[in-house]
């Protein structure tokens, strides 16, 4: 027989072996957010350089330091309206999905809600923003902000609705079998194991949704309602040719459909930080 010598490890080598692994990880998280943000700014730098060069006029499109003078001139203004079609998005991101999440439950519940729904959503899907705002303005009066949080809420509807049944019905058999043999009711096996595992597809619809609330709530003012918003502002500032403020609302409008998206997504994380995928 021959002798085996094992030869132990030396002290810290499996400490080391993990930190290129976590410094690697960080690096891998900066290059993310820095890629974006340096394509912005060569973005930026190449549309001002286009607009001197060119000489464009600003009716056709401003310089970027034209638009961010304009900006923060007027940043009281800007926030003002940002406030308005803000909160007009955030009330319909919030009847949206939670309209969108339980009726999902259902479909996956029960049968003949899935079955009836389908034409339901169809027809939401297709509705024009321009022909249902001006409806919804006279139903709930054009002094009221009801029609613009709704147009944003059917708007979020429907990814968060097709989203979430999508990943209702991805439920493992095997996680299926075992309940059953548990004798779990529907709603416990959808409250232990459905629900949670469809948390990732639920958040895909959220963070899709997030920037349909606030152009749907955007596009709702251009057509009536009360005076304010930053839909309202574009409106006012380009009729009167004041295109350089005009592009400093759709700024803000941008920054407040990034404000969405971060937040969505950062509850997102937060939520499924235990979430492992399985292959």
């Amino acid at each position: 027989m021959t002798a085996t010598t094992v030869t132990a490890p030396a002290p810290g080598a499996g400490t080391a072996s993990k930190q290129p692994a976590a410094g690697g990880a960080g690096a891998g998280r900066l290059r993310t957010i820095l890629a974006p943000v340096l394509l912005g700014v060569v973005a930026l730098l190449l549309w001002q350089l286009a607009v001197v060069v060119f000489d464009i006029k600003p009716f056709i499109v401003p310089a970027p330091l034209s638009i961010g003078g304009e900006f923060g001139t007027n940043i009281a203004t800007v926030v003002a309206g940002a406030v308005v079609t803000g909160g007009n998005a955030l009330v319909g991101l919030v009847i949206g999905g939670i309209v969108g999440i339980v009726f999902a439950i259902l479909a996956a519940l029960v049968r003949v809600v899935d079955e009836l729904s389908v034409a339901i959503v169809a027809a939401l899907a297709v509705i024009p923003i321009v022909a249902l705002a001006p409806v919804l303005y006279t139903m709930f009066g054009a002094g009221a902000e009801t029609a613009r949080q709704l147009v944003a809420a059917i708007a979020v509807f429907i990814p968060v609705y097709i989203n979430t049944l999508r990943g209702l019905r991805q439920v493992r058999p095997v996680h299926r079998d075992l309940l059953h043999v548990y004798a779990a009711s529907a709603w416990q096996m959808t409250r232990t194991v459905t629900v949670p595992g469809a948390l990732p597809f639920i958040f895909t619809g959220l963070r899709i949704a997030s920037s349909l609330a606030v152009i749907s709530a955007l596009i709702a003012e251009y057509f009536g309602g009360p005076v304010g918003g930053l839909g309202k502002s574009i409106t006012s500032a380009a009729s009167s040719s004041n295109y350089n403020l005009a592009w400093a609302y759709v700024l803000g409008a941008i920054l407040v459909g990034l404000v969405f998206y971060c937040v969505t997504l950062a509850i997102e994380m937060f939520a499924t930080r235990h979430y492992r995928p399985t292959s």
